[in-house]
């Protein structure tokens, strides 16, 4: 029955894996597959990253099995499967190489995992984009403003709005999960039942299925017009619903949907061109949520061409500083503190 329970620790199980606490399930595969699938489907808030890479940790476990490896080898090999899922998900095979590395643990790279996080990275690109001729969603940022102190203040203050709202979906989702837990008393099927009858709900009442699915859309919208300024708020409320309750699926899209809107909507304050404002709030609430600063970067990098370079870079420092120990994965190891003014719990 353990086993059960462990499937649906999702991401936090693929971490505890590579940190030699449990066993990765060679079925939590197809199960993720499908339940994500299912979500989407049906119009639940969520994206698709999770899916990947829990289907490439799961990938990773049946060849530990094969090959029968050793404890060292067993953390390498699910580190390239994260890798490897994170690569194929967004065409950003650069990312996926480090992503793999940073997700595990907070403070403490395992730069042993380097080449094969690399390699796994890579391939699963190319079989996704080359082989299966799968078309990514691009983003463009049209202009970028002019280097200057106050361009640097801006973007530091925008940097820390977008982590706040990254903690205050961490906080949200994990809080629904451990209330609907306790309410149900953790019979998952009802939980679950109610869950989806709130996102109707949800759905009824804002009239419009923008939050529904993976609300690529609107994510494309921000780039280019104004969207609906709360629009960010429903998502959070949309994915957390979806995500506390039981569903599945990833948090990087529903991350960059929030990011991307709430610049929209900040940009008449701030001055700054809407495609750009959008940009960086996509990757800075990923980076405060994700606790991933440098893959957060490097993603920014390959989806807008280097634009932006350095505000990105900026942005996703002060996100991830920003936002404290929170993040999507309790499981996340927390080596060393992000910074003197923060304790270790």
């Amino acid at each position: 029955n353990n086993t059960l329970h462990d499937a649906a620790q999702l991401n936090n199980l693929v971490i505890e894996g590579v940190h030699g606490k449990k066993k990765v399930l060679l079925r939590m595969g197809p199960i993720v597959y499908l339940g994500t699938f299912i979500t989407v489907l049906f119009g639940g808030s969520t994206g698709r990253e999770g899916a990947a890479v829990q289907m490439g940790g799961s990938v990773a476990e049946a060849v530990n099995k094969f090959f029968k490896t050793n404890k060292s080898d067993t953390k390498i090999f699910l580190m390239s499967g994260i890798s490897a899922g994170f690569g194929a998900a967004f065409g950003a095979p650069i990312t996926g190489a480090v992503f793999g590395m940073e997700m595990a643990a907070l403070g403490k790279m395992k730069f042993e995992a380097l080449v094969p996080c690399l390699v796994a990275s890579f391939v699963g690109h190319y079989m996704t984009t080359g082989a299966l001729g799968v078309e990514h969603v691009e983003f463009i940022i049209q202009t970028v403003p002019e280097a200057s102190p106050v361009t640097f203040a801006k973007v530091i203050l925008v940097s820390v709005i977008f982590s706040l709202v990254s903690i205050l979906y961490c906080q949200l989702r994990h809080g629904i999960q451990k209330g609907s837990e306790k309410i149900f008393k953790k019979n998952h099927m009802k939980r679950a039942f109610v869950g989806g009858l709130i996102i109707v709900l949800f759905t009824l009442i804002v009239n419009s299925q923008d939050y529904n699915g993976r609300g690529l859309d609107m994510l494309e919208q921000s780039f280019k017009e104004d969207v609906p300024p709360f629009a960010f708020l429903a998502k959070l409320l949309f994915t957390a619903v979806t995500l506390g309750t039981g569903f599945v699926g990833g948090e990087a899209i529903p991350l960059f949907f929030m990011g991307a809107t709430l610049g929209n909507t900040l940009h008449s304050f701030m001055d700054f061109p809407i495609s750009f404002l959008a940009a960086l709030g996509m990757i800075a609430v990923f980076s405060g949520g994700t606790n991933t600063p440098i893959a957060a970067f490097l993603l920014a990098m390959e989806m807008f061409d280097g634009k932006g370079v350095e505000y990105f870079f900026v942005a996703c420092l002060v996100s991830f500083i920003f936002s404290g120990h929170h993040g999507l994965w309790p499981s996340q190891k927390i080596y060393g503190a992000k910074s003197s003014l923060y304790n270790i719990a």
